[in-house]
């Protein structure tokens, strides 16, 4: 058999391309210092498995809010309230309609049987211009009424309606994964101020109101009807306290006893609170136990709602004041 001498075919690349490789990814000491060298390197490296991803248009325009806070430079032309709101902007869309608003335990609402003259001290009562109608019970909400509507019947001296159903307005129901951006703008579209907010079994989770929308951006806005945190916790003797059972929890943590906001389901309220433990909304005279210690002693209830409540401290610091 005839014998053909070859040149050994290689089976790497050739020096040359290897030298082009290491030129890519390897640092060039020649040029620079061994730390810069040694970052090009991993950043050259990462990038082969890991390309990075450019940051979007809000993260860049928060990092810049963040970079020039407290500057106080003569650029520097924001104020904090200014800040505050462009954050508030920058993460209005990521936010759902579950996440705001009036929580169930919350909500004031009436009957669709109820008389027009119970009506007129309910609104009086409550102090807001919408209220809710519920047939059955809470997760059956048929309506809502406008207190403009019972105040003209009022003014014009028309004879009391024999029913409220005439006064009944077609209220707009929106599921609690809703995002708030989108009910903004179909609030603004269909010129609604109070939507029904619903969980995943079509029952009554809360409310929303567009005033609880504008807050997200510019933050609470106080009205006359507002009542203040003091007014809403009242210190007693013997470290009791009188507590309106709307007072907000993030109050009665910083007010109080941070403890008592430590709770996981999804209220805001003393009330939600006190009906959350209580697995029901609690009567009057009923004692609520906290897993702290502290005890909730309801003297204001109804069938719907918890009203005013006592706030007794535990034990052990009942004993460290007296």
């Amino acid at each position: 058999m005839q014998r053909w001498d070859c040149p050994p075919v290689p089976i790497s690349v050739s020096e040359s391309a290897r030298e082009n490789g290491a030129r890519k990814t390897m640092p060039d000491d020649s040029s620079s210092s061994a730390a810069d060298s040694g970052g090009r390197w991993w950043r050259g490296l990462r990038s082969l498995f890991a390309p990075e991803q450019e940051p979007s248009l809000r993260d860049q325009i928060e990092e810049v809010i963040e970079e020039h806070e407290g500057d106080g430079g003569e650029g520097d032309d924001l104020s904090s309230a200014e800040r505050e709101m462009l954050r508030n902007i920058l993460h209005f869309g990521e936010r759902t309609v579950g996440d705001i608003g009036v929580p169930r335990g919350d909500i004031v609402a009436v009957p669709e049987a109820i008389g027009f003259d119970e009506l007129v001290a309910r609104f009086a009562e409550a102090e807001h211009s919408r209220l809710p109608v519920y047939g059955e019970d809470l997760d059956h909400v048929t309506g809502m009424i406008h207190v403009k509507d019972v105040f003209r019947i009022i003014a014009t001296g028309a004879a009391r309606p024999a029913t409220i159903a005439g006064l009944i307005r077609q209220p707009r129901y929106v599921p609690s994964s809703m995002r708030i951006i989108d009910l903004l703008a179909e609030m603004r579209e269909t010129r609604t101020h109070l939507a029904i907010v619903l969980n995943e079994y079509s029952g009554t989770d809360g409310l929303v109101t567009i005033e609880d929308l504008v807050e997200e951006i510019v933050g609470d806005i106080e009205d006359e009807h507002d009542e203040k945190e003091a007014d809403l916790l009242v210190p007693l003797d013997d470290a009791i306290w009188s507590a309106d059972a709307r007072a907000e929890l993030e109050d009665v943590a910083r007010l109080i006893d941070p403890r008592l906001a430590d709770i996981d389901d999804d209220v805001e309220t003393l009330g939600g609170l006190a009906s959350a433990l209580a697995g029901q909304v609690p009567q009057a005279g009923q004692i609520v136990e906290h897993p702290s210690g502290w005890r909730l002693e309801i003297t204001d209830a109804d069938e719907r709602r918890v009203r005013q409540m006592l706030l007794h401290p535990p034990a052990e610091a009942h004993g460290r004041e007296s």
